[in-house]
């Protein structure tokens, strides 16, 4: 299928930025647009990670959008069905599904400057022409895979977290996890009563805390429902007390201290082994790689027929993983914990702008974008949940929103019918990008250890060095001195 007559916006994804969009020009009255959704269903990771025990580690009441609240979620904090469920909810009331185009993963974007389009190619070899082009694919939406030795030869059944095979059963099998990330904490606890034996398989240590978790009562759900207020005033108390921990992670890192201590605490309370109590603490400093939060994690590490191995896998073989000490650990079932490629933004779409300009190229160097949404010489592209903003003390969601905002007002400059594109300025993006890593560079993320929000040389494409609150007024208004404004050509 060839669309002839192009849209408005076409919006790649359907997770919380891609709905979130969608539904803001629903809101606007702006009608042509289309999000193209690589799989069956709604819902970005909230659909693909149904891992047993998937939550959300952001308060259920602030991980939702602030233009459509819910007031009967079941728990402070959301878990995966209800999360999707939420995000299906939000389609359904804004009649989303006749916009959305399903399996059509997006291969390839090329931008035609004579003609002010954006043309995307599917892997249904689709082609949809487009003015305006929203990404919104995420930073957790491709599993990264265990660079190991013998992968392939394994004889037994293996999968990614992510992609969870609900149809094999794990009782009474021998099972190795490989990574112990924020995927591994929830899965782990939640599959250890069925399998016979557990060999988890950590690389480094996490410092895991409390996870202030609980379900709401019928009386607090009825309150929300009936007084509005006290749901947005909830709302708003969990904002400020999560926005407070932002000086934490970005200036004064000694105020993390604290959850080091809660972390050694509950060692030392829940594992009753020496050994693993040692192996369980990192040796970085808080808040360095995400800080994780569960209930039931030291309890399980306990566990008699978990064993926690440190030792470096040197390669896997037909029956299970070696270690460099030559040990081998025989199993029935890999299950890779190791997360995603976090810092490979848009891939594996090619992208081409300007003078033929791969997005690979400009960003040879690690991804970065003008208030992570814009990168020069690619016009009217903008990407939702870009370079440097995700988030270690508060809600993407909320960011999304700002980032939503932002897009709007570009949206509604674009429909000046005398213009062509609009791009940013090199300069301004150059600015801005050497202003934001030199805050990173103060920054608890620089204090000593390698994470997902790096890439291989170090560089920290990922996270926002500030207030929430910073990057809304920083993106409040569009300056349009920031870009060049194309006029449309003259017909001779």
């Amino acid at each position: 299928m060839t669309q002839n007559t192009p849209l408005d916006i076409a919006i790649i994804g359907t997770g919380f930025g891609g709905l979130g969009m969608a539904m803001q020009l629903k809101k606007a009255g702006i009608d042509n647009f289309a999000l193209l959704e690589k799989a069956d269903s709604v819902g970005g990771t909230w659909r693909d990670n149904t891992y047993p025990g998937a939550a959300c580690d952001v308060q259920s009441h602030l991980y939702s959008f602030s233009f459509e609240p819910k007031s009967d979620w079941t728990r402070k904090f959301g878990l995966q069905p209800e999360i999707r469920a939420y995000l299906e909810g939000c389609a359904s009331k804004y009649q989303l599904q006749r916009h959305i185009h399903f399996n059509q993963e997006v291969t390839a974007a090329d931008f035609d400057a004579d003609a002010g389009l954006w043309r995307l190619q599917t892997a249904a070899g689709d082609r949809f022409l487009t003015r305006i082009l929203v990404t919104a694919t995420g930073q957790l939406n491709q599993p990264a895979y265990p660079r190991l030795d013998g992968l392939q030869r394994f004889q037994g059944h293996a999968f990614h977290s992510a992609r969870w095979d609900h149809r094999h059963d794990l009782s009474d099998k021998r099972v190795a996890v490989i990574g112990t990330g924020a995927s591994a904490i929830q899965f782990v606890p939640q599959i250890l009563p069925r399998v016979r034996e557990l060999k988890l398989f950590q690389r480094s240590g996490a410092w895991v805390i409390p996870k202030p978790d609980r379900p709401f009562s019928g009386f607090e759900q009825y309150l929300f429902n009936h007084y509005p207020v006290l749901d947005r005033l909830y709302r708003t108390q969990i904002y400020w007390r999560n926005e407070s921990r932002a000086l934490a992670f970005t200036r004064f890192g000694f105020l993390l201290n604290v959850f080091k201590w809660q972390a050694k605490h509950l060692a030392k309370k829940h594992v009753r082994d020496p050994d693993k109590r040692r192996k369980l603490i990192p040796d970085y400093p808080v808040g360095c790689k995400r800080v994780l939060i569960a209930n039931d994690w030291y309890q399980a590490i306990d566990q008699d027929h978990l064993a926690l191995i440190t030792d470096g896998i040197d390669h896997i073989d037909e029956r299970g993983v070696v270690t460099t000490d030559g040990q081998h650990h025989e199993v029935d079932t890999l299950i890779y914990g190791t997360g995603f490629k976090a810092t490979d933004f848009l891939s594996p779409i090619t992208i081409t702008g300007l003078n033929g300009q791969s997005l690979n190229d400009a960003w040879q160097d690690g991804a970065e974008a003008y208030k992570g949404m814009n990168v020069a010489g690619f016009p009217n592209l903008f990407m939702l949940y870009g370079p440097n903003t995700n988030l270690a003390h508060s809600s993407i969601v909320f960011m999304l929103e700002s980032q939503i905002r932002y897009v709007m007002q570009c949206v509604r400059l674009l429909q000046d019918p005398g213009l062509h594109y609009i791009d940013v300025k090199a300069e301004r993006q150059q600015d801005y990008v050497s202003g934001l890593q030199h805050q990173l560079s103060h920054s608890v993320w620089e204090s000593g250890c390698d994470s997902w929000y790096k890439t291989d040389s170090g560089r920290n494409t990922n996270n926002w060095p500030g207030f929430t609150f910073s990057f809304r007024l920083m993106t409040s208004k569009l300056d349009l001195q920031d870009y060049h404004l194309q006029p449309v050509p003259a017909r001779g």
